[in-house]
């Protein structure tokens, strides 16, 4: 009710955005609605709350007073899939971690407790906003298949596909604890009535002496759309934080891994369907993607046998990509699939050209101190702006038969 306002308010002073204080007004009536449908706000509690989005005035206007909601969903398509097709997605939800401390893991950086404040409400918020952006994602149907990273546990993923937004689509879930020290792993969910789940296996890899653990790959195989055999792979290569060069080995390292597994499910089947994706943390021209997995940048690229189409390869730019870093667009989130899936070699078909950035309105605020706009994140620093995630959705359509 309260996002109809805002549309119509939008259209009628023409800006196709709704302003700072407009949003404040709306923020009051959600305490309104929230107060006479779930339980008592205390009228200090609502005066802290407004002295909080007063005090971030400066950030959220960021968002809130500048995005246009004009800006289109280039080459979306939300068209009823059926039997037909099934959408696949990728997201890195950036840092959905539940609000309890676990001595496992170094996760004392999302409690209550902690300088973030991470609380109830502010989870409660992240999961309610990622699964609206998920189901979304879809169109008209929500998406058969999607991968994600950075999520704490399984619990986060059971209260993502419990959300209001999520519940009636009845994904399941395929989650394997990794190693990693802060405790973010991978993860896929799937609508069964559009893949039969057949196997499930964490590919860890040995990273350098000293170094530490990282996240695995999650490897998923099943039937897509009752017709063929197809492989997922999740993925979130280790970080560049040190530096690209310094830390480019790890990721050499991980697609070295994964490029092997890739090339003993060929040698069984030359026909075999793949599609790996994820937060590749490097770039499609760098060397992990470009020379150790040897994904091609399109479709007369690619070799007789064993071969790996990128589709993201060619995909961003100025104005656009999947993360921005210091001003400047870049596509770390990618599709790589196997040649079969794109000649008209299988029962399973994509299109070469397919392969898009989710680039909602809602996901992007102003980015103040460079060109266009950014990735509209949780927090900005230390403090709570209540977005999304520093990465953006990416998408494509599988079909029955070769394309």
């Amino acid at each position: 009710m309260i996002e109809n306002k805002k549309r119509v308010l939008a259209r009628k002073n023409g800006t196709g955005r709704v302003g700072l204080w407009e949003e404040v007004l709306f923020f009051l009536d959600f305490l309104f609605l929230f107060h006479q449908g779930k339980r008592k706000i205390h009228g200090r509690s609502i005066l802290l709350i407004i002295g909080i989005v007063l005090g971030g005035i400066n950030i959220a206007k960021g968002q809130v007073d500048t995005v246009n909601r004009s800006i289109p969903f280039e080459g979306f398509k939300d068209e009823y899939r059926g039997e037909q097709s099934a959408r696949i997605v990728f997201y890195n939800v950036e840092n959905l971690f539940d609000i309890y401390d676990d001595p496992e893991k170094n996760d004392d950086e999302f409690t209550p407790e902690s300088d973030r404040h991470w609380d109830k409400w502010k989870y409660n918020t992240k999961i309610v906003k990622i699964g609206k952006t998920l189901i979304s994602i879809g169109g008209w149907e929500p998406p058969a298949i999607i991968g994600l990273c950075e999520i704490e546990n399984r619990d986060v993923l059971a209260d993502l596909v419990g959300s209001d937004a999520m519940l009636k689509a009845d994904y399941e879930i395929v989650h394997i604890e990794s190693r990693d020290k802060r405790g973010i792993d991978v993860a896929l969910l799937y609508r069964k009535e559009k893949f039969e789940l057949l196997y499930q296996n964490n590919i860890r890899f040995p990273l350098p002496e000293g170094e530490r653990p990282t996240r695995d790959i999650l490897h998923v195989k099943g039937i897509l759309l009752g017709v063929d055999t197809i492989h997922f792979f999740i993925n979130h290569w280790p970080s560049r934080y040190g530096g690209h060069l310094k830390t480019e080995p790890k990721r050499v390292q991980a697609a070295s891994i994964l490029r092997a597994v890739v090339d003993s499910l060929y040698a069984t089947n030359p026909n075999v369907n793949i599609i790996a994706t994820g937060d590749f943390n490097d770039h499609a021209e760098d060397k992990s993607m470009r020379e150790t997995l040897a994904a091609k940048p399109s479709i007369d690229k690619l070799p007789a046998t064993n071969g790996l189409l990128n589709l993201m390869y060619n995909k961003g730019g100025v104005t656009e990509g999947s993360h921005k870093f210091a001003g400047k667009w870049g596509t770390l989130d990618q599709f790589v699939v196997s040649t079969p899936l794109v000649r008209g070699e299988s029962k399973l078909a994509i299109d070469p050209h397919d392969g898009h950035f989710f680039n909602a309105w809602w996901l992007l605020q102003k980015d103040e101190r460079n060109f266009g706009y950014k990735p509209f994140r949780s927090f900005q620093g230390p403090m709570y702006i209540g977005g999304y995630s520093d990465h953006l959705p990416i998408y494509l359509d599988v079909i029955k038969g070769p394309h």
